[in-house]
């Protein structure tokens, strides 16, 4: 039993420090050799076990032998077993590259990739751009004469947006654009979506996935000259048409069609092109837009550009002054005003040169795209949502103090501080992974699986945050008017959760279902020697990912029994401990991402409510690593260290929940009842954030104090009292400075000095009894009418809501 026990020892320690195959050998052999050499005598059954080793380790190391026996069956089983893969999916797994994502994949991760990043930073030019014509563009922003009564941008705002090119700044300066890195797009889109969702949308979508980063990456020389600087001075409004009817998530279904053939152009009989016939809806911008992209499936049934008849998803720039083409009309998504709208064309014919890239491109459109919204789909939405919540978080936070009931600031109740702790916990969480993920993206990292995280978490996160913020404003949250500031985005959170990728299937098929191949160390490459019919590949990869399992599995109990404690990582003692549950837990993920590719294979991607919940470890796991990074970056402050708390301790706590939920699901529960032993030997550790949390983190929003300041830093704040927030923030600040004041009238009520009543009632009592100043009481009259303002409504004559 001891020499068993030291086999079993030898074997852990072995695949913990991935020792390859010819060290294990080696060792192993020693073992046994020692074993017989102490026996006291030889008999049948050691020479059984000294051939089994033999047997078993000889064609481990002699690599021709190995590839004839073990890896050519398991090649012919692994490509029989491989799922068909549209050309469109590949492009989807193609696009982008891997980063913090893959190192968390690993199950091994390197800290220094996360801790090497730097923080991001802004240019003079762009922080004077911010505190300058953004600054001055929401302070021209009325949210509610935008959607309640023009149901659009006034035109003195488009005029400032297209002189001050905010629809310009991810083109370059030679092209007249601003040039701005995505850090500094993303604070830009994140103050103006505090004013107002409209005109964060119309600024956001130019510099997203539009035709200006398509021409960047792909147009010819020609395109680029004539189109960006035209659409980074506004003289041409953009849109990308790609959603139709019969087509969303599903490019594969796009009915739109584009065919091959002669026409005639601009005067000329016989000119090369397309016919094109489309209808897509959804298209923001596109009632207004002066210049369309367009995705569509090209046909060239007379061979006109070679062999093929399908040629495949093409991207074109069309003017919409063209002949067929049909713009103007809206849609109407839950009473916002931003432009958006269906389109539609009817024998289009435009030259090769519209193409976007001209000929050369043909086919490669649905590449183009999924390269460009790599970047997009982790700036726009995420800079929105962080926006949206930031603003919440503030002005909610601000009304529970202000807003009394029983005589008391409603954001001392209990049920108040928990929703305020839980609101400020996650825009902490949300800041966090934007700012750390927008550094990621100015050194060069185009990671499509984060930008797939970011998307989805953040807008999902900003849902419950204004939620909350709905919840305690109650009904000044729900009567809308020029008084509300929280009404109308509470009303168009699901167009965030809905476009570039809704959010169900954000996660149920994208974050793990592109992750499980980009971001493991080995499957991608696996499955391109089976593709290239290479055994020799494919033998070296197999046996490196056997290795990486056994190595999986060892380290599982190692830290599962340790709980981590002796794994070297980064971080403060404060902070430490949360680096290890994140690579304790991601070495959990990762093993469990082999066995779920193992047993399911091709059928994973089908296992949806699987997949989720991998998706919901690897983006807990990637916040939770962002919250650190950043508190890191923020200089760890200590009045930030209870946000950093609950953030680490709820991300690591779903993390856990979700890979014991993993385990559940996944097949022959024999199996997964041991993995559940490996991964968890004594129990799951990790808890809810702490109880002893809430307070301090409620109390953040309720006061004026350098954390809130930090916590929604780079929103639009003003203090006049007329303005839906402005009213907010000045009576904070008056109700803040009366405090002392009414604590001084409590006191003497207490003490039977002055009799029970309402504070403002008894003012010149206390002043003739000396207990407050005339300045005081002034103090108590202004706090008071500032309060009053905070929380009014507003009401409507039954004209004024008719017309």
């Amino acid at each position: 039993m001891l020499w068993l026990l030291a086999l079993i020892i030898l074997a852990g320690i072995l695949a913990y420090r991935k020792a390859s195959i010819h060290w294990s050998t080696l060792a192993i052999g020693g073992l046994l050799t020692a074993y017989l050499l102490t026996a006291e005598k030889l008999s049948s059954s050691h020479l059984s076990l000294w051939m089994t080793y033999l047997i078993a380790f000889i064609p481990l190391n002699v690599i021709p032998l190995r590839q004839k026996l073990i890896s050519h069956w398991l090649f012919v089983l692994m490509k029989n077993a491989l799922p068909p893969m549209s050309q469109t999916e590949r492009e989807a797994l193609e696009a982008g590259n891997t980063w913090w994502d893959a190192e968390l994949f690993s199950g091994n991760p390197n800290w220094d990739v996360l801790q090497n990043l730097p923080p991001a930073k802004f240019s003079k030019e762009e922080q004077s751009f911010i505190d300058g014509p953004v600054e001055t563009l929401c302070a021209m922003l009325n949210d509610w004469d935008i959607t309640y009564n023009r149901k659009d941008l006034p035109d003195e705002v488009w005029d400032y947006i297209k002189t001050q090119k905010f629809c310009g700044m991810m083109i370059p300066k030679k092209y007249g654009g601003l040039e701005f890195s995505e850090s500094a797009h993303s604070e830009v889109v994140m103050k103006i979506s505090s004013r107002s969702t409209t005109a964060a949308v119309t600024v956001m979508v130019p510099n997203s996935l539009g035709p200006a980063k398509l021409l960047l990456n792909y147009g010819t020389e020609e395109q680029k000259n004539y189109y960006l600087p035209r659409l980074a001075n506004g003289e041409e409004i953009p849109a990308f048409a790609l959603t139709g009817p019969h087509a969303g998530s599903d490019a594969g279904a796009m009915p739109d069609t584009g065919i091959v053939c002669y026409g005639k152009f601009k005067g000329q009989d016989k000119v090369l092109g397309i016919k094109l016939n489309w209808e897509k809806r959804y298209i923001t911008l596109g009632p207004i837009a002066t210049v369309l992209g367009l995705a569509f499936k090209l046909y060239d049934p007379d061979h006109l550009l070679g062999d093929k008849e399908y040629i495949g998803i093409t991207a074109a720039l069309i003017p919409t002054n063209t002949p067929g083409v049909s713009i103007g009309r809206r849609h109407y998504p839950l009473d916002s005003a931003f432009q958006n709208g269906p389109n539609w064309g009817k024998d289009v014919f435009i030259p090769m040169d519209w193409i976007i890239g001209g000929a050369a491109q043909v086919g490669n459109g649905w590449k183009m795209l999924m390269q460009c919204l790599t970047t997009g789909r982790a700036i726009s939405l995420p800079a929105l949502s962080v926006g949206a919540s930031k603003l919440t978080c503030r002005n909610t936070g601000a009304y529970a103090r202000i807003r009394k009931q029983f005589n008391l600031p409603i954001g001392e109740f209990e049920g108040i501080e928990e929703v305020l702790a839980r609101m400020a916990g996650e825009t902490y969480i949300l800041d966090a992974a934007r700012q750390v993920t927008n550094a990621a993206l100015d050194q060069g990292e185009k990671p499509a699986v984060i930008s797939a995280i970011l998307k989805y978490e953040l807008t999902e996160r900003m849902r419950r945050v204004v939620n909350d913020g709905m919840d305690i404003q109650g009904g000044s949250g729900i009567c809308l008017g020029a008084k509300n500031y929280l009404g109308r985005m509470y009303q168009v959170i699901p167009v965030s959760i809905t476009v570039e990728g809704a959010n169900i299937l954000t996660r149920t098929m994208m974050i793990f279902g592109q992750g499980a191949i980009r971001c493991h160390p080995y499957v991608q490459q696996e499955m391109a020697a089976i593709t290239e019919g290479n055994l020799e590949a494919f033998d070296k990869l197999f046996f490196q990912h056997i290795g990486h399992w056994g190595h999986n599995k060892a380290a599982c109990i190692w830290l599962g029994l340790t709980n981590a404690r002796f794994l070297s990582t980064p971080g403060d003692r404060e902070t430490k401990r949360y680096y290890r549950q994140i690579a304790r837990l991601s070495v959990g993920f990762a093993l469990l991402a082999d066995y779920a590719l193992l047993t399911l294979g091709g059928s994973l991607k089908r296992k949806e409510r699987i997949s989720g919940r991998f998706a919901d470890v690897l983006a807990n796991l990637y916040l939770c690593s962002c919250v650190l990074k950043h508190y890191q970056n923020q200089g760890s402050q200590k009045d930030e260290r209870p946000l950093v708390h609950w953030a680490c301790q709820e991300s690591i706590y779903r993390a856990q929940q979700a890979l014991e939920d993993i385990l559940t699901k996944l097949p022959f529960k024999w199996v997964t009842g041991m993995l559940s032993g490996v991964i968890f030997p004594l129990g799951k550790p990790n808890k809810p954030a702490k109880e002893s949390l809430i307070h301090p983190i409620a109390a953040v929003l309720t006061g004026d104090n350098p954390a809130r300041d930090r916590l929604t830093k780079g929103i639009y704040i003003n203090d006049n009292p007329d303005d839906p927030t402005g009213r907010i923030e000045t009576a904070l600040i008056a109700v803040l400075a009366a405090t002392p004041v009414e604590a001084k009238i409590k006191l003497a009520q207490k003490q039977k000095i002055l009799p029970k009543g309402e504070t403002s009632a008894l003012l010149n009592e206390a002043i003739e009894k000396q207990i407050i100043s005339q300045q005081e009481a002034d103090l108590i009259r202004i706090a008071e009418k500032a309060r009053f303002n905070a929380i009014s409504v507003d009401d409507f004559s039954e004209q004024e809501l008719l017309g």
